[in-house]
């Protein structure tokens, strides 16, 4: 074989052999890729313990209402001059207000609906009405039933007698003593049917009673937006239809002084 040949053939071998060398390097680039990424792992997951402490404590300094560390050198860094408020006045604790429960609000009711009874029941007794007046706390509130004979309104009649202006004064004023419940003012009547009479039932006779009392309210001085008038005929007896003692009590007119969101429909005899 020629000089040339085996020139050409190391020269062959030596150039295969660096190509085999050659993975080395990036084998050696990985391994530090690697080992940097672990460095930067086990650096994110250890945790410094005082320092955590440190942040923790002046988070709750921050929010239980006490100055930070540094707060009264930033106070004195401004002007010598210049009075500042101190610091403990800047961030005072809010004391929240005492909440009114419902049964703190119907215990207020309660008292008050007691007192306008007591007040009605002594007027009444005092001026010779208490026949004719009866007051009652029930689950709609504080009733005044008012028995119209002889007293309120002529039978058949929706016009007030000269009697019923002292009394319904008196109970308009007791009323008044709440400015805050409605108030709905009801009319019954016995079962009798009307004959001779302006109105053509029961029906128009009771509503055109509690409207004429609601009219009386307004002047006594009892805001006209508490107020709302109903008649319900015979629908709600008190007592028998069957004697005169009985309709007499049924023929009546009833102001409600109502608690706050109860239903309107009159309370049926037995389940006050």
């Amino acid at each position: 074989m020629s000089a040339r040949g085996r020139g050409r053939r190391r020269r062959g071998g030596h150039a295969e052999h660096e190509n085999e060398e050659r993975w080395l390097l990036t084998y050696a680039d990985m391994i530090t890729l690697l080992m940097a990424l672990f460095m930067v792992l086990f650096s994110i997951s250890s945790v410094n313990i005082s320092k955590y402490r440190s942040l923790t404590e002046s988070l709750k300094d921050a929010f239980s209402g006490h100055v930070l560390p540094g707060g009264k050198a930033i106070a004195k860094s401004g002007s010598d001059n210049a009075k500042s408020p101190a610091s403990s006045s800047l961030i005072t604790a809010i004391k929240p207000a005492p909440a009114i429960g419902k049964k703190d609000t119907a215990q207020q009711t309660e008292k008050e609906f007691q007192k306008i009874k007591k007040q009605i029941d002594a007027y009444a007794k005092s001026h010779g009405f208490a026949s004719q007046v009866e007051t009652t706390i029930t689950r709609r509130g504080l009733v005044v039933r008012l028995l119209t004979d002889r007293v309120v309104f002529d039978t058949g009649q929706a016009v007030l007698k000269p009697s019923a202006s002292e009394l319904l004064s008196g109970v308009g004023r007791a009323i008044n003593i709440d400015k805050t419940h409605p108030i709905m003012v009801e009319g019954h009547t016995d079962n009798v049917p009307i004959s001779g009479s302006q109105f053509p039932t029961n029906w128009e006779l009771s509503t055109a009673r509690a409207s004429v009392v609601v009219r009386f309210l307004i002047r006594v001085g009892i805001d006209r937006y508490r107020l709302g008038a109903a008649g319900y005929a015979n629908l709600y007896p008190v007592a028998s239809n069957s004697t005169d003692l009985g309709r007499s009590k049924n023929r009546r007119v009833e102001i409600v002084l109502l608690r706050q969101n109860q239903s309107i429909t009159p309370d049926i005899p037995g389940n006050g």
